[in-house]
């Protein structure tokens, strides 16, 4: 595995960063941009994630870390399903429904072994240096 020193080294992090500019440029075009709740809920949602992730690294503790994966996991539902609400007000199409939702399912999932990555872990995070 590389050597990950900062947040932006995270493959999880590049992932939902390049979900979040998806989401962003979706929002930004025809009758998206005109549903201000739903195009600030889905910009804050996809956001979320990777801030989650960047603020879990920072902590320094695993325990801490996972439990920040854990919201940036659930902030990725949370996109997901205000997809399928922009598909249905057909502010979007199939095909960036689509590509969206499969970022989404992918950015999901690799967050998921990633944690479990973290509970198996035999490093704790500097924070946790030293105690056992």
């Amino acid at each position: 595995m590389a050597t990950i020193n900062t947040f932006e080294d995270l493959g999880i992090w590049q992932q939902a960063r390049t979900l979040c500019t998806e989401v962003w440029g979706l929002t930004h075009k025809g009758s998206f941009a005109r549903d201000f709740a739903l195009k600030d809920q889905i910009n804050r949602s996809s956001g979320s994630c990777m801030d989650n992730i960047a603020e879990g690294f920072e902590r320094d503790g695993n325990k801490e870390f996972g439990q920040f994966l854990s919201i940036s996991k659930g902030s990725i539902g949370e996109t997901r399903s205000q997809l399928y609400r922009a598909l249905d007000r057909g502010h979007i199409t199939q095909e960036e429904f689509d590509s969206a939702f499969y970022k989404c399912k992918n950015e999901s999932k690799d967050i998921g072994n990633f944690m479990r990555y973290l509970r198996n872990s035999e490093k704790k995070g500097q924070k946790y240096a030293g105690r056992n």
